[in-house]
């Protein structure tokens, strides 16, 4: 199998920027290729092959870093797949063939390139719940499709059955097969609309629906129980539950919107931010038991709320998506620790706290309202004109119970 590096080639003039490139070996041939990333000599690490940040970098510079380590994680993703599939092919090949494989990128028809470059460009516009999505699905496809490149007319409604019946021996339930066939089926139309592909409907005959599932919900008795169960303090478990009752106490707040909350969210007593699936605005009264746990996770060194994304600027998604596991592990133990009924994950308290408003009595339509449903009322202007609005009546109530 061929190998890949890293090199940087510093200028022979001094103060000017080098040059990084990248190498490739296959059968003891190396072969180069520039790329155009520059950098200064401090700023890369040979022994770690990677980008590094010197103290005292501008903003600015920080930012471009820390995009270019970005970009040569994606390139060397690239670069793994090109071997994989040409050592899958069980033809020779030649250093030069990677090389030429990678170059094609910008021409190439192959569908998980499109999907990869369509990913970046959801993040760069901000979209990154959707890049989520559409990164774990795409990277359910590469595991089904074993290093092999997968180009336009390589989609087909065979390939597509073959596909689902490969995540069925996985043991998935009907959701989560869609769930990724979905996404794909966005992505590979995306790539019509750019005129990459005529469109042949290779998702027609799999499963693209969303089954009714019973929406788990803890009760007020279970409530309880999580805030009292005695945790080690500061500990990952004690996060864990500090983030789900946060998301209770703020109308079952989805942990992407946590995890995106900045301080400056929070003005004139009112927490105020948009939804990111929607992009619908939500407005909520800032409360003492919510107070309480910002005051705790408190650090002067971010712009962000609550501790999800710890280290801005630095791949935030893969920050968010480590978190969102270890977050879902921990209260997954806590719930079997308290033999909850339900599972306890952090989007149950989204569930739990519709359940508990209604059980308060709170109108539904106040209930859809504080969760984002509504789509009569997306921005205010003025935060003083939220004063005894229906959202924080129905929250009062729901907090006057749990917290």
């Amino acid at each position: 199998m061929a190998s890949i590096r890293f090199k940087f080639r510093a200028s022979a003039v001094s103060g000017k920027q080098g040059t990084l490139f990248i190498q490739v070996i296959h059968r003891r041939v190396a072969r180069q290729v520039s790329t155009q990333y520059k950098l200064y000599p401090g700023e890369w690490a040979t022994a770690r092959q990677s980008v590094t940040v010197p103290k005292d970098t501008l903003p600015d510079r920080s930012r471009y870093l820390h995009a270019v380590q970005e970009a040569l994680q994606q390139d060397a993703s690239r670069l793994q797949l090109i071997i994989l599939a040409l050592d899958h092919s069980r033809k020779e090949y030649q250093a030069e063939d990677v090389i030429r494989h990678f170059l094609r990128k910008e021409q190439s028809d192959e569908f998980t390139i499109f999907a990869d470059r369509l990913i970046r460009q959801k993040k760069e516009e901000g979209h990154l719940s959707l890049a989520v999505k559409y990164q774990t699905s795409l990277n359910s496809l590469c595991r089904f499709l074993n290093g092999r490149l997968l180009t336009f007319d390589g989609i087909d409604s065979s390939l597509m059955l073959s596909y689902e019946s490969y995540l069925k021996t996985l043991g998935l339930c009907p959701n989560t097969t869609s769930f990724y066939m979905r996404n794909l089926r966005a992505i590979y139309n995306q790539a019509v609309e750019q005129g990459l592909t005529p469109q042949t409907h290779p998702f027609a005959r799999v499963y693209t629906g969303i089954a009714k599932t019973v929406k788990r919900a803890v009760n007020i008795g279970e409530v309880q129980k999580i805030k009292t169960k005695e945790l080690p303090p500061d500990s990952a478990a004690d996060f864990s539950r500090d983030i789900f009752l946060f998301s209770l106490y703020t109308c079952g707040m989805s942990l992407t919107d946590i995890a995106h909350l900045k301080k400056s969210d929070l003005q004139g007593g009112y927490l105020s931010y948009c939804r990111q699936k929607t992009g619908q605005r939500i407005n909520i009264r800032w409360e003492a038991c919510m107070q309480q746990l910002a005051d705790k996770y408190q650090r002067d060194d971010s712009p962000y709320l609550m501790p999800i994304i710890t280290h801005p600027g630095e791949d935030e998604t893969r920050q968010y998506q480590n978190k969102i596991h270890l977050i879902n592990h921990y209260l997954k133990k806590l719930g079997e620790e308290l033999g909850l009924s339900s599972k306890l994950t952090s989007y149950v308290a989204r569930h739990s706290w519709a359940s508990i408003a209604k059980s308060q009595d709170v109108p539904l339509a106040d209930i859809s309202e504080a969760m984002g449903h509504s789509t009569q009322r997306t921005t205010y202007i003025y935060l003083k004109s939220f004063e005894n609005t229906p959202v924080d009546r129905a929250n009062r109530k729901v907090l006057s119970v749990i917290a």
